[in-house]
């Protein structure tokens, strides 16, 4: 009976080829399988019910109960036709880069070894691709935006408080401060507001500014609502502008918001997990100009970078006040840079984590792959991609844009002549629609609400998605469509 997890040499190397197998399997036969098909009952049960033996189970039968029940039932994000969410498929090279990062397993909370250093490069290379200064500023790899905004609203609080003469580490948010003000749009993500709650801000301190048609932040009524804060006593600290909505695409104006919080002395945080790279396309660059005058910055490599998830980012223009937002080790006792064991400061003392992990790997070699040139030409071509989708439901009478096509997103909606001008209608169809069009498992699409009309949603985001499953996808939706339509 074993008494711990090692294996042998020779069983080792017998499990790891058949995983290999497994995975070839699932990577290259996606095409044949149907994007996704929920699970039925008696496959759900086994999984939550299962019971932990008493006695070890050999890792081979282990491995075969994952092959029979857990594979088979994947999310469907590498599959050609998955336009849901912003999933993207993991990057090959990835997949390998988990597995040897795994075999590493180290803690990067700091040190001299490999992986910081890794990491510190690898978070450089994503800071040159969208033009971040690199000097003076900081940055971590965290679990994805959420955990980001987290950092970044953070040191925005920090900078703030300091800004104002009081110690928000020792004090927090007790006393008689005056009120901190978050700015942000409706379209900004949800973990924007998470953030603010667990910063301790709490919803009512976030203000919601308006949008215009393309659904970017109006300016006008953020100046405004500016200096109707600072008449009330309230302390506007914060502008969280997006660059790519997971809604519609939407990337606010930066260079026109980043004048204004400047002139403000706010802080200005984006979050760019899925439209930051953007930058590298030239369809699009101008419309995200003036993110390197941010102050933070979220990004997620997990999400147009093919990169296996977890792999989020935060990039802090000023790593000094980052320090001070998280470090417990005094300043007298700090390592400089240059100085001290392996010449860095340690990763956890920038950010919530103590024990970290080695991230850096799949991100560092999936951006060696790909190169700059690469990157762009793969952002280009979803952006093309997604502009097809936007023609082919524009040409369709059956079918209606809800937004214009931004970045790699289209929200659109089937529109039968019998429903059409019936809101409520067509959205309870619409909804079907998506329904139907996901249990059927030939394609798979979401939904987000625009203007408060329910919207079907495609994010084109895989390497091998063609002009021809966009095709499919309109006669997909159309043949749902019209089953639907006669039992509404």
């Amino acid at each position: 009976m074993s008494h711990g997890p090692a294996l042998d040499r020779e069983a080792f190397r017998d499990l790891a080829r058949a995983a290999l197998e497994l995975a070839d399997g699932h990577l290259g036969g996606v095409r044949e399988r149907a994007v996704f098909q929920p699970m039925k009952p008696d496959e759900r049960r086994r999984l939550l019910d299962q019971r932990l033996p008493d006695e070890g189970r050999a890792p081979r039968a282990i491995l075969e109960l994952f092959r029979d029940a857990v594979l088979p039932h994947a999310m469907g994000n590498g599959h050609p036709r998955f336009f849901g969410w912003v999933n993207s498929p993991p990057a090959p090279l990835g997949v390998v880069a988990d597995f040897l990062a795994a075999a590493m397993n180290p803690s990067c909370a700091g040190g001299d070894h490999a992986a910081i250093y890794l990491e510190r490069a690898a978070v450089r290379w994503l800071m040159e691709l969208i033009g971040f200064p690199t000097t003076g500023s900081m940055g971590l790899l965290v679990s994805g935006a959420s955990v980001a905004s987290i950092v970044g609203l953070a040191a925005a609080r920090q900078h703030a408080a300091t800004a104002h003469g009081w110690d928000i580490r020792a004090d927090g948010l007790q006393g008689a401060r005056p009120r901190l003000r978050l700015y942000v749009s409706p379209e900004g993500h949800g973990c924007l507001r998470k953030a603010a709650e667990l910063l301790g801000l709490g919803a009512s301190a976030i203000r919601t500014i308006p949008v215009g048609a393309r659904f970017e932040m109006d300016v006008a009524a953020l100046r405004d609502a500016i200096a109707a804060d600072r008449r009330a006593g309230d302390l506007p600290f914060c502008v969280a502008a997006s660059a790519g909505t997971v809604g519609t695409g939407a990337i606010d104006p930066l260079t026109a918001i980043a004048d204004l919080c400047e002139r403000e002395r706010l802080w200005l945080h984006v979050d760019g997990a899925y439209g930051a790279r953007a930058v590298l396309a030239g369809s699009e660059a101008a419309r995200v100009a003036g993110m390197e005058r941010v102050d933070s910055l979220a990004l997620d490599p997990h999400k147009w970078l093919s990169v296996p998830a977890e792999c989020g980012a935060i990039l802090i223009r000023d790593g000094a006040l980052l320090r001070d937002t998280f470090s417990l080790v005094p300043p007298y006792l700090r390592t400089e840079e240059g100085k001290g064991f392996g010449g860095l400061p340690w990763f956890s003392e920038y950010g919530v984590q103590q024990t970290r992990g080695f991230r850096a790997l799949k991100l560092w070699m999936v951006l060696q792959h790909l190169g700059r040139a690469g990157i762009a030409a793969m952002i280009e071509r979803h952006i093309a991609l997604a502009r097809h989708l936007a023609q082919l439901v524009d040409a369709a009478p059956d079918f209606e844009l809800l937004a214009p096509s931004s970045l790699s997103i289209v929200a659109f909606r089937y529109v039968p002549d019998a429903l059409r001008g019936d809101a409520t209608r067509l959205d309870d169809l619409n909804r079907r629609v998506m329904e139907q069009v996901q249990s059927e498992g030939e394609a798979f699409l979401t939904n987000t609400l625009v203007n408060g009309r329910f919207a079907l949603r495609a994010c084109v985001l895989h390497d091998a998605t063609t002009e021809a499953d966009l095709a499919a996808l309109v006669e997909i939706v159309r043949r749902a469509g019209a089953q639907a339509l006669r039992v509404i």
